[in-house]
C-alpha cells in the first residue's frame, strides 16, 4: 500500500492526499505551500505601500538559508502573482556557486522560476542567491518587495536508483555503491513515475488515507514511516511495515510510491526504511527506471533535471 502520485498541496501539509486534477495533467507548477515543507525563505511585502493600486510581489525561495543539501537540490522561487515582465525579474536573482559553475533560470509558467547547473551540484558547493526584487516591475501595477538574500551548501553525493523491473534501489554515495535494497512499486493501474527525481520533503511519519484519492474505504494508515516526496503531486518513496516481506523485491503492489521494508512506529533502526532516511538528505536524487509510466514533469516537484540543458536555457526570459 502506497500514496498515489498525485495530491493537492494543502492536503499534502497536513500529510493526507486528494485525488489526481488537471493541474498535475497539464503539468501545472506546484504552489508554494507545496514547498513551504522544506523551510523556504520568503522575501515579504515592503510596508507602508503609497499607492494601494499597486501590487508587491512576494517571491518564496526554497531551499532554506543555511541548510545543507543533496546535490540536486535546485533554487526554486515561487511568486505570489502572475509575473508579465519576466526578463525584468529574472535579471534581478542571481544564482552564483563557489565553486564557480554556469548557473540558468528556467520559468515554469508565470508564477515559478527554478535555477540550476548543467550537471548536479559537486559536493562542496557553495550556493548564494541573492533577490534583488525592491522596486522591480513585474507587471502592471506589480512591484517587487523588499530583496531578500540566503545561501545553503551542497553536502556529499548520494543517486539512488529505483529499478521497478527488477525490485531493487541501488543507493550511489559519492561514486561508489553504499546500499542496496529490495523494494515494491507501482501496481498495473498504478504505475510509478519515471525519470529523475529530487527529495524535496522528508516525514517520520505522516497519514494516507484512500478516501483522500477517491478510493473509498479501501486503507487508512495513520503512521506510514520514513517517507520521501518525491513529486507535489504525491509520489514519496517510504517505509511500508503492512505488506508481506516476500513482495520487496519481487512485486509491485503500491498506489504509485516506492515502498520499503519497514518497522511499525519506525523506530528500529536495522529495517531497510529507516536505513535509507537516516542516510537521505532533502535535495538527494532518485532515479525510477522501468516503472511502466512515463516521465514525470519537470515542474511537477524540483524536478527540472528531466530536461536537457538545452531546453532548460531556452526557458529562460534571458
Amino acid at each position: 500500500m502506497s500514496t498515489p502520485r498525485i495530491s493537492d498541496p494543502q492536503d499534502a501539509a497536513r500529510g493526507r492526499w486528494s485525488r489526481r486534477g488537471v493541474l498535475g495533467a497539464l503539468g501545472a507548477v506546484p504552489a508554494a505551500a507545496a514547498l513551504a515543507a522544506l523551510g523556504g525563505v520568503t522575501a515579504r511585502a515592503a510596508e507602508g505601500t503609497a499607492d494601494p493600486a499597486v501590487e508587491t510581489l512576494v517571491a518564496s525561495v526554497t531551499p532554506q538559508d543555511g541548510g545543507t543539501y543533496g546535490v540536486g537540490m535546485p533554487v526554486s522561487v515561487t511568486f505570489s502573482h502572475a509575473v508579465t515582465r519576466k526578463a525584468a525579474v529574472e535579471r534581478a536573482i542571481t544564482v552564483t556557486a563557489d565553486p564557480e559553475v554556469e548557473v540558468a533560470g528556467h520559468w515554469f509558467g508565470d508564477t515559478r522560476l527554478d535555477f540550476r547547473p548543467k550537471k548536479y551540484w559537486a559536493p562542496g558547493t557553495t550556493v548564494a542567491v541573492s533577490l534583488d526584487l525592491a522596486g522591480v516591475r513585474a507587471g502592471e501595477g506589480l512591484h517587487g518587495g523588499r530583496s531578500q538574500s540566503l545561501a545553503f551548501r551542497i553536502g556529499r553525493s548520494q543517486i539512488s536508483t529505483v529499478d521497478l523491473a527488477a525490485g531493487r534501489m541501488t543507493v550511489v554515495r559519492d561514486g561508489r555503491k553504499s546500499a542496496a535494497y529490495p523494494v515494491t512499486g507501482g501496481d498495473a493501474d498504478h504505475t510509478t513515475w519515471s525519470g529523475i527525481m529530487v527529495i524535496s520533503e522528508r516525514l517520520t511519519q505522516t497519514r494516507m488515507e484512500s478516501s483522500t484519492v477517491g478510493l473509498g474505504h479501501e486503507y487508512d494508515i495513520p503512521d506510514v514511516p520514513h517517507a520521501q516526496r518525491l513529486t507535489t503531486s504525491g509520489t514519496f518513496l517510504h517505509g511500508n511495515y503492512w505488506t508481506s516481506p516476500s513482495v520487496f523485491g519481487h512485486d509491485n503492489t503500491t498506489h504509485g510510491c516506492v515502498g520499503l521494508r519497514d518497522a511499525q512506529g519506525g523506530e528500529d533502526g536495522t529495517t531497510d526504511g529507516s536505513a535509507f532516511y537516516d542516510g537521505s538528505l532533502l535535495g538527494d536524487v532518485v532515479i525510477v527506471k522501468n516503472s511502466g509510466e512515463r516521465t514525470v514533469d519537470p515542474a511537477n516537484g524540483l524536478n527540472g533535471w528531466n530536461l536537457s540543458w538545452t531546453k532548460w536555457r531556452a526557458g529562460s526570459a534571458l
